[in-house]
């Protein structure tokens, strides 16, 4: 049996902790997952929902959408 060893990608930011600006496809076209819970907080928000942004900008919106509604703390 193999032994784990310690490797430089155990070191390495997961997508949550990395700048969304620095996204290898943060200028793609927003998932599905992010599409709905930011169509969910923008409408517990009062805030008009944009389906056109991207990976990035979206996980942007998502961030301060939760600090506004209380979600995600």
């Amino acid at each position: 049996m193999t032994q784990m060893t310690d490797t430089p990608k155990q070191d390495a930011p997961g997508n949550a902790d990395k700048d969304p600006d620095d996204w290898v496809t943060g200028d793609e076209a927003m998932t599905g997952a992010q599409a709905s819970y930011l169509k969910t907080l923008s409408e517990e928000a009062g805030e008009p929902f944009d389906p056109g942004l991207s990976k990035a900008d979206a996980s942007k919106r998502i961030d301060a959408l939760q600090a506004e509604t209380g979600r995600g703390a």
